[in-house]
């Protein structure tokens, strides 16, 4: 059984902060999927909080502490792919609990979410929102821990990539494998290897993911790789 807490001055501070990367609020836990999805976002990106009984708008809601506890853990454990590292805190604040679920950046990424048919897809958190992994993502992840090296000179697939993405700024997946004409899998093997190496950014921009040559001053959601390929 947790242990009640009744600081109420620290959770009002973590409510005056808001919503952003690495926390969310939820009024209720009533879909263990769409909690499996945050559960993931967080998992691969960081880690963050969650705190439960909390309305968009900071406004104390309370939790239904047993049921929402016992949602939170089936969600971590059998419908996160691999499990997710957590702790879970009870807190009352004016005579109403408050579930603070505190979710460790996993080691071993993509984190699944799966849903009821048991489908599995991985997710990142970018400012305040839970966002579909894209199969870049998927690469570097499966990349992980391979060695950096450096790159000195550029095959011609490698280069006629760069030279696209240096010529439209900004673009899509699908507009790099529809300018340079190469297979899908090589271009997203490609853009991940530029991005291990810092040469190609990701940016997260009006809810789609683009890719440009990485230069000071780019504009929309830099989307960090440190978390993404470690």
């Amino acid at each position: 059984m947790m242990k009640l807490k009744n600081d109420s001055r620290y959770i009002h501070q973590l409510i005056a902060q808001g919503e952003h990367q690495y926390q969310d609020f939820k009024y209720e836990i009533s879909d263990i999927c769409k909690i499996a999805k945050t559960l993931s976002a967080f998992a691969n990106t960081g880690g963050g909080r969650l705190l439960v009984g909390v309305k968009d708008n900071g406004k104390l809601a309370g939790s239904r502490t047993d049921e929402e506890t016992y949602m939170i853990e089936g969600a971590a454990r059998m419908y996160c792919e691999p499990e997710v590292d957590f702790s879970i805190h009870l807190f009352q604040v004016e005579g109403k609990n408050i579930l603070v679920m505190e979710i460790q950046e996993s080691p071993l990424k993509p984190v699944y979410a799966k849903d009821r048919a048991g489908k599995r897809l991985a997710y990142v958190r970018i400012k305040d929102e839970n966002i579909l992994a894209t199969p870049v993502h998927l690469r570097l992840w499966k990349e992980r821990g391979s060695e950096r090296g450096s790159l000195i000179t550029f095959t011609e697939q490698e280069q006629k990539l760069l030279d696209i993405v240096g010529e439209y700024n900004l673009l899509t997946l699908n507009q790099c494998c529809r300018y340079v004409k190469l297979p899908r899998p090589v271009v997203i093997r490609l853009l991940a290897q530029f991005i291990r190496f810092e040469i190609i950014s990701m940016v997260f921009k009006e809810h789609r993911f683009y890719y440009t040559l990485l230069v000071p001053g780019q504009q929309g959601e830099s989307v960090s790789v440190q978390s993404v390929h470690q």
